[in-house]
């Protein structure tokens, strides 16, 4: 598991997060925001919502799901298709009918496209709340009563939220009417929705301050809850039961995210010594794990091997807690065996060519050459695949693709003026028209067009 930090410069895909915040709550407030990037969770959330996005007409590919490492409950879309689902929703989630309604909600949003239109409403709400306050503010002037102005701008700010707090409840009421029927037309039932706006339900009279963010972003009203009551109460998939295959998924998505993100006195208190089942040994191996408890977490792993020797989330694991331990020749089987079964995972083979470049061994530096190229190949968007590539070039003194796989990390995070200098600096170290150079101008003029 990979924990990114992504800055307010860099965050421009969660603008419908501010726009919700300053819609309900008249000011936003803009942070950092940390993503979690771990091929199971990812590849398990991918599974609960290819039907529903299939159901809704939209092509799964072309959506991004990320995960925010936050307690708080909350699941949104932004950027036009890109859904953002806290970690506090999915461990606090009893079932994972509750994770899958909420993303059949949220694909209700995508496939309506509400945040296109939500935007469009604050354009022409904001527009019509300036001419308030200038024509209001005019007139209060030449009153003699410039007193009068502010109260003229309190109110257009009071009448723009309350217009747009009308507009975001229709959108829910919409969201969860698709969200409904994509889970009828897939055969799931919606009593994990239904569970989870009613769990909720309760916060509405709390401060905002005291509120989870998804009862802020999600404005909540009786009408919507009594429609799910009624949807429920007629549908012939709601007594269906979640299928084994995903409740012992989410399960183990559970545990993990504990294991990572909760202190190791509160993971053995959820899973004890005593509880020897699959999640609980996973919870343990993670949480001994991130306190440099070697022995005791290879002693979990190896016990879920022994069970399950083609689980390559288990090999990764083992792999993890050994690269952790400085072991890197040890790690390096155990990142191959979870490549050999999933050879797709840019994720797994990141670490293995991270140990391998460790183990500062030339005969190694091609190997890891490959498993880069392969993860980027999978997945072009990550930075550390490229400052990685950058050092195997320059093992074999390559400059030119040194300055290239820096040049595109810069671009990656938003260090404009360091791509466009290792940009033009490979530029004149490539041959003219080449693949590579070709790709360094481009960057290049990318770089110049944003700095523009």
């Amino acid at each position: 598991m990979k924990r990114i930090r992504v800055p307010k410069a860099a965050a421009g895909f969660v603008e419908f997060l501010c726009i919700a915040l300053i819609t309900l709550c008249g000011q936003a407030s803009a942070k950092d925001i940390s993503i979690i990037r771990d091929t199971e969770i990812e590849n398990t959330i991918r599974v609960y919502s290819a039907p529903l996005f299939e159901a809704a007409g939209l092509q799964a590919n072309d959506i991004s799901i990320h995960i925010v490492n936050d307690q708080s409950l909350n699941a949104f879309v932004a950027g036009g298709q890109r859904l953002f689902i806290n970690t506090g929703l999915l461990m606090r989630a009893d079932d994972a009918s509750q994770v899958i309604g909420v993303i059949a909600h949220e694909t209700g949003h995508i496939a309506g496209g509400h945040l296109i239109r939500m935007q469009e409403s604050l354009r022409n709400s904001t527009t019509q709340s300036i001419l308030a306050m200038i024509l209001g503010g005019v007139a209060a002037v030449a009153s003699g009563q410039p007193g009068a102005a502010q109260a003229v701008i309190g109110g257009s700010a009071t009448i723009q939220q309350r217009s747009l707090l009308s507009y975001t409840r229709t959108m829910e009421r919409s969201a969860d009417q698709a969200g409904f029927e994509f889970l009828e037309s897939t055969g799931m039932s919606a009593r994990g929705l239904l569970a989870f706006l009613e769990i909720l339900s309760g916060q509405e009279s709390l401060s905002a301050a005291r509120q989870d963010h998804y009862v802020r972003s999600h404005p909540l009203t009786r009408d919507r809850i009594e429609f799910l009551r009624e949807q429920v109460a007629r549908s012939p998939n709601s007594d269906r039961p979640t299928p084994e295959q995903v409740t012992r998924a989410h399960d183990r998505m559970r545990a993990k995210l504990r294991g990572y993100l909760n202190p190791l006195s509160r993971t053995l208190r959820d899973y004890p010594e005593t509880d020897t089942s699959l999640p609980a040994r996973y919870a343990r191996a993670i949480g001994y794990k991130e306190r440099h408890q070697v022995e005791e977490a290879l002693a979990n792993v190896d016990s879920l091997l022994a069970e399950a020797p083609n689980d390559p989330f288990f090999h990764e694991l083992k792999g993890d807690i050994l690269q952790d331990a400085g072991k890197l020749a040890e790690s390096i089987p155990s990142y191959r065996k979870a490549i050999e079964i999933l050879p797709w995972a840019a994720l797994i083979r990141i670490n293995l060519a991270q140990s391998l470049l460790e183990m500062n061994n030339p005969a190694m530096d091609s190997e890891a050459l490959v498993n880069l190229n392969e993860a980027i190949r999978y997945e072009p968007e990550i930075p550390l695949a490229w400052r990685l590539k950058s050092t195997a070039y320059s093992r074999s003194d390559d400059q030119a693709h040194v300055m290239l796989a820096l040049a595109e990390e810069a671009m990656l995070i938003g260090k404009k003026d360091v791509a466009l200098y290792r940009a033009e600096r490979a530029m004149e170290l490539l041959p003219n028209g080449s693949a590579s150079w070709v790709r360094a101008q481009d960057i290049r003029n990318a770089a110049q067009k944003v700095k523009k």
